[in-house]
């Protein structure tokens, strides 16, 4: 989405100078911040080279995005671009970039003043974690806001959830998320602010927030907010920050009252919900929408169901004598038999879940229990792991987890959204043929924060949202038709069988890996190139110049016919007459059947048009790559193969 923001603030540019104006007018006001974070695909995945060779395929495949972006660097003042493989936006946004409280000038002299945000990604939320109001907008709106527009909304409600009591042991924050996803989905906060108050809030450290906050648009508020508070400032120094900036924050948040005192009396809201923390169980959400929350002990009974429960009711529509069906696959020389709920994607992925490190630790001793217990993961499922930042990898390869984890599969694959955003790469051929020939209904687990249909793999119709260490669980039992809390993850070299809870870790053990592998010095040196420490980046050629040279040849940069004919004075609007429909919807319609971001389907009228500019589909990448390109783009709004149109019969 950063892309088409640069193509459009460069179309404006030659728009301008067209006119007779001058093109330096047009730049953002503001600071902006563009992480490039939604390109690199897992077309590598198991081993340890796995992360080189998908980082070189990616500048391979957006060379020309990428020396579009170096343009805009270099042409543009107040835009700073993170290159490629350093993280994901929302995860670097909270680790780095942000400040809580930004100082500048004004007329007088130095000016302090909160820290907000508006992002061109609807998890922005997630800096709603550090007491930061921050929300998603249209590629309009952030433009607007950049060349200092105004962004206007009515007063929203605010909805206060406050949390009591304490997560049991064995519970996650990725649990406690899904259950407030399902919690407010039922409520209904469209359009409203949700604050999180209460004792279990104050008592929850800013990595647990973020994952509640960043899950905001998937339970439909706009935001998920956190009171700055002392939790805030803890996380500001374990992250880097200096003692100076957060003792600024501090004084400033308290002077203007924006701190969160512990104990403070609770402030009128629009209403109060609550939630006791002792509720929430293990839980998986899927197979179709992250608000479908799945007890760990019913997801084998709940898969079942679903098999063949209509398709309009969130079932996948088989009839009962295809339930049992089974196609043997060849896979690293050994013959397996797939059948439905096979996991044929397992990923720790997603700023959601990687930003913490308490998530990320578990699944690291998991995967090291396992492996002692000599468990191993089946080769018919794709495994990866794609950090949000590079800290993740600093502190797990400090604890010793990073090589249990890659020895089970679960090799770093790059930094960036990956799986999460539908980059998942395709599935190993003989997978993909069993999974076709037989109509399979396969499975993804994935600790991402969205499972829409058509999202994750065209080929993985069943989708389920899981906390890391659950991840690397369903993909040790390669079924999501199993009841983990009852039956075993599989046997050890004795042949005895090895249950989830004999290997999951305990907080205790986790709390005293992450004392000795986490420290302020691992975020300041992974950050202390964090514009500058690419080399392929920085090997990319750069064009100073006020205008971008626009190529018709280009499937990736098009100027967009907006501001082609644009006059001085603006034209008298024109009638719309004789308009059709084109569709017409039903419920749960997302950002995904608007405009996919994911693979681009060979015939499809995106993939054709592609094709007659000469480009073969190995080399289609996906739609939110050519997000710079109007022209594919109009082609592949409503493509998402999922999309149910009702005057379209059998859709």
């Amino acid at each position: 989405t950063g892309v088409p923001a640069i193509v459009d603030l460069a179309a404006m540019r030659s728009a301008v100078a067209r006119l007779g104006g001058d093109p330096k007018r047009i730049n953002p006001l503001i600071p902006a911040d563009l992480v490039i974070d939604h390109s690199v695909q897992v077309d590598f995945f198991g081993d340890a080279d796995a992360l080189r060779r998908n980082v070189e395929l990616e500048f391979q495949r957006n060379r020309e995005r990428y020396e579009f972006l170096r343009w805009g660097q270099e042409s543009f003042d107040n835009l700073r671009v993170v290159p490629p493989s350093v993280g994901i936006i929302h995860q670097v946004n909270l680790e780095y970039l942000a400040q809580c409280v930004f100082v500048g000038k004004d007329a007088v002299g130095d000016l302090a003043y909160p820290d907000t945000l508006v992002g061109t990604d609807s998890h922005t939320t997630m800096i709603n974690a550090l007491g930061v109001l921050g929300w998603g907008v249209g590629g309009i709106e952030a433009e607007a806001a950049m060349l200092g527009q105004p962004l206007s909304m009515p007063a929203p409600e605010v909805i206060a959830l406050e949390l009591t009591g304490a997560l049991r042991p064995g519970v996650t924050a990725t649990d406690l998320v899904l259950s407030v996803t399902e919690l407010l989905r039922r409520e209904g906060v469209v359009g409203k602010f949700v604050e999180y108050c209460g004792e279990g809030a104050e008592r929850m450290p800013v990595a647990d927030r973020a994952v509640l906050a960043n899950m905001a648009p998937e339970y439909g508020a706009t935001m998920g907010y956190f009171p700055i508070d002392g939790r805030t400032l803890e996380y500001l120094l374990q992250t880097g920050r200096s003692e100076a900036h957060a003792a600024m924050v501090e004084r400033y948040s308290k002077e203007q009252g924006l701190f969160r005192e512990a104990g403070a009396p609770m402030p009128d809201y629009t209403k109060v919900l609550r939630l006791d923390l002792a509720t929430v169980e293990p839980c998986l959400a899927g197979p179709k929408r992250p608000q479908d929350r799945v007890p760990l002990s019913e997801v084998k009974t709940r898969f079942r169901g679903s098999l063949t429960r209509p398709t309009q009711n969130r079932g996948f529509g088989l009839a009962e004598a295809d339930v049992a069906r089974k196609v043997s696959v060849t896979s690293n020389g050994a013959l397996y038999e797939l059948g439905h709920g096979a996991v044929v994607i397992a990923a720790i992925t997603s700023c959601t879940n990687t930003s913490n490190p308490t998530l990320m630790v578990m699944a690291g001793l998991l995967a090291k229990k396992a492996l002692a217990r000599g468990l191993r993961v089946p080769p018919f499922v794709k495994t990866s792991l794609a950090p949000g930042s590079r800290v993740v990898n600093c502190y797990l390869a400090a604890a010793g987890l990073e090589d249990a984890l890659t020895a089970l599969g679960f090799a770093t694959v790059g930094y960036g959204c990956t799986t999460c955003i539908g980059n998942s790469g395709p599935l190993p051929d003989p997978v993909a043929r069993a999974v076709r020939e037989g109509e399979l209904i396969v499975a993804a687990v994935l600790s991402g924060n969205r499972n829409f249909e058509g999202r994750i793999n065209p080929l993985v119709k069943a989708n389920y949202l899981a906390s890391p260490p659950l991840v690397v669980a369903f993909a040790l039992a390669g079924t999501v038709d199993i009841d983990l809390t009852r039956e075993p993850l599989g046997k050890d070299a004795a042949g005895r069988d090895v249950l989830l809870r004999e290997v999951w870790p305990g907080e205790e053990e986790t709390a005293a890996v992450l004392r000795d592998a986490m420290s302020p010095e691992v975020f300041r040196r992974c950050y202390a190139e964090v514009f500058s420490g690419n080399p392929m980046w920085n090997a990319l050629p750069l064009k100073k110049s006020e205008l971008f040279d626009w190529s018709e040849e280009s499937t990736y940069i098009h100027e967009p016919p907006f501001f082609t004919n644009l006059t001085l004075e603006p034209r008298p609007p024109r009638p719309i007459r004789a308009a059709r429909v084109l569709l017409a919807l039903g419920d749960s319609v997302t950002t995904d059947h608007i405009s996919p971001a994911g693979n681009i389907a060979k015939d499809s009228p995106a993939g054709r048009y592609v094709m007659s500019r000469g480009v073969p589909p190995e080399e289609f990448n996906s739609y939110g790559a050519r997000r710079g390109n109007d022209q594919v783009m109009v082609r592949g709004t409503f493509a998402n193969i999922r999309i149910r149109n009702l005057l379209v019969p059998g859709t």
